[in-house]
């Protein structure tokens, strides 16, 4: 009998315990989701699992296979500062007013709130490390609750000089900048970057010696020690700089490749009738210190710059394991949402240009891919084709994160898409720039001191273009700072308008349109062919634009 009490004891005891464990349970709300999001400077869409058989992104190919890839993501304007305000706001370059490397989005609209800015309100500790806004204009106060953790740096890791690690290459870019301050004083080189060393370095170091693989440090320590309180959800936002010009890397990466066998642009010249403002003359490339300012590159310079940018991608893709598989190490990997994404592209030949800053397809079309391993409604491995643009990203992870969304917001959340990648979505993409081909690679018009320097013959040449295409309607100042290019892309047709933004309503300056089924890489503009699609193109954007997208 005394046994039977024991037993039924006992079992009363194991019940009230799994009752109280349940409603323990029930009261312990789930830690939401945590964020990484990672940022790439000047990444186009030439990876591996974008199709890719020369580069070699491993741990992006990896990245891609647990999430979801978007073969179409487009920018809104294809150059660091506006893209990256754009998507760290949720709003489109001209209704934030940046729409150049000078502009600060929180001077112009104070009260917007930022992607970091709403998980930090929300309960979130929010952290940056390396590019994730552009330049100064990194939103200290508003968006970051915390600082990186900034570990000490090796010291047995060479010290780099303007960026550079051989001796030569650093007294290269001494001397070229001491050159130029004396020629044009040092405020018109440091107000138009022109001091630069050599274009391209291979040097046989560890990682963490160029800023990219200290930043990989950065991030896991900063990674680590947020993810060390387990009550508390984190958004750290990583920013790697490469593939941005200049291109250094750890020499290891150099080898990944051989140049000889690097394949070149085969579109080497401008659209057939397409727009003279819409390309400049590689100029970002050519103020390197071993560049030619005015004269072709040969076909051994061109294998010997896509062989930089290479290794670059591929020495960000390393940084990018390190961080994700720190991330696991963590504990923290099926709980996290991770975003990459690069700002804009960049043509290395194609169209007969290297740089960014265009409106047609290489320069605006960039990799994106979203991951979220624990969350058994996310696709895992799959790709979208649907057209999905960078303000999208914002309302994106609100959802996610099940977080209010900002009545600011421009973009489409693309939870429907992460959930069945081919689902019918948006008929429109949209991007902007102003007049590139006179413009400096910071989207400013040429200033009088930039007119001046070893570029003049190429902006005397460019005018003379300009001029020729355009007759009567040709005027320096109105070309320079308000004519604006408006880019459509639709599931065939990249359009393109330009307009003098101070008369919105009047019939635009001209008009590109290219016919990706028939045409992918966009050599001939076919409008003055095809009237009645101009016409039809022009209604879409005109009366509805990115609203009716």
């Amino acid at each position: 009998m005394k046994n039977c009490f024991r037993i039924l004891q006992l079992v009363l005891l194991v019940f009230t315990i799994s009752c109280n464990a349940k409603e323990i349970k029930k009261k312990t709300p789930k830690k939401k989701p945590n964020v990484l999001f990672i940022a790439i400077d000047d990444l186009k869409t030439e990876l591996g699992c974008y199709g890719s058989q020369v580069v070699k992104s491993p741990n992006i190919d990896k990245l891609a296979q647990s999430g979801v890839l978007f073969t179409r993501a487009y920018c809104q304007q294809a150059i660091c500062g506006p893209s990256r305000a754009s998507i760290m706001t949720g709003a489109r370059p001209e209704s934030i007013n940046v729409t150049d490397l000078f502009q600060d989005f929180r001077a112009n609209v104070p009260s917007i709130v930022t992607i970091p800015q709403q998980f930090k309100e929300n309960g979130y500790e929010t952290a940056f490390v390396g590019k994730v806004f552009h330049g100064r204009y990194i939103d200290r106060e508003m968006s970051w609750s915390r600082h990186s953790v900034k570990p000490k740096r090796n010291p047995n890791v060479p010290e780099t000089k303007g960026g550079y690690v051989l001796e030569g290459n650093q007294k290269l870019y001494a001397q070229n900048k001491k050159a130029l301050v004396d020629r044009y004083g040092e405020k018109v080189i440091k107000e138009n970057f022109l001091a630069k060393g050599p274009v391209t370095e291979s040097a046989d170091v560890p990682d963490d010696t160029y800023e990219d693989g200290y930043y990989a440090l950065d991030a896991i320590a900063t990674l680590n020690e947020m993810a060390a309180n387990k009550d508390k959800p984190w958004f750290l936002g990583v920013g790697f700089k490469k593939p941005h010009l200049v291109w250094t890397a750890p020499k290891k990466y150099w080898d990944m490749y051989d140049r000889n066998s690097i394949p070149l642009a085969t579109q080497t010249k401008a659209p057939i009738d397409g727009a003279a403002m819409g390309l400049s003359e590689s100029m970002e490339t050519r103020v390197a210190a071993d560049m030619p300012k005015t004269e072709p590159f040969s076909e051994d310079l061109q294998r010997k710059l896509r062989h930089g940018y290479y290794a670059c991608t591929s020495y960000i893709d390393a940084q990018i394991g390190k961080v994700i598989q720190a991330l696991k190490d963590s504990g923290e990997y099926e709980n996290t949402i991770i975003v990459l994404w690069s700002d804009h592209g960049f043509n290395l030949g194609e169209m007969g240009y290297w740089g960014k800053a265009t409106n047609y397809e290489i320069a605006t079309r960039v990799p994106f891919i979203i991951a979220q391993p624990g969350n058994k409604e996310v696709v895992k491995g799959e790709s979208s084709e649907g057209l999905v643009e960078l303000v999208d990203v914002f309302p994106t992870l609100c959802e996610l994160a099940g977080l209010e969304k900002p009545s600011h917001l421009e973009g489409t959340s693309l939870l429907p898409l992460l959930e069945n990648p081919s689902k019918k979505w948006n008929e429109n993409a949209f991007s902007i720039f102003p007049s590139p081909a006179l413009r400096e690679w910071a989207a400013v018009p040429f200033t009088p001191p930039f007119r001046t320097a070893f570029f003049a013959p190429l902006i005397v040449k460019i005018e003379d273009r300009i001029k020729e295409q355009m007759g009567d309607k040709w005027n320096r100042k109105t070309f320079e700072e308000f004519v604006m290019g408006y880019a459509m892309r639709s599931d065939r047709y990249r359009t393109i308008v330009w307009k003098d933004r101070r008369r919105p309503k009047e019939a635009p300056l001209y008009v590109e349109i290219y016919d990706h089924e028939q045409d992918p890489n966009e050599t001939k503009n076919i409008a003055k062919d095809n009237p009645k699609l101009v016409e039809e193109m022009l209604v879409i954007m005109e009366n509805a634009g990115w609203q009716g997208k």
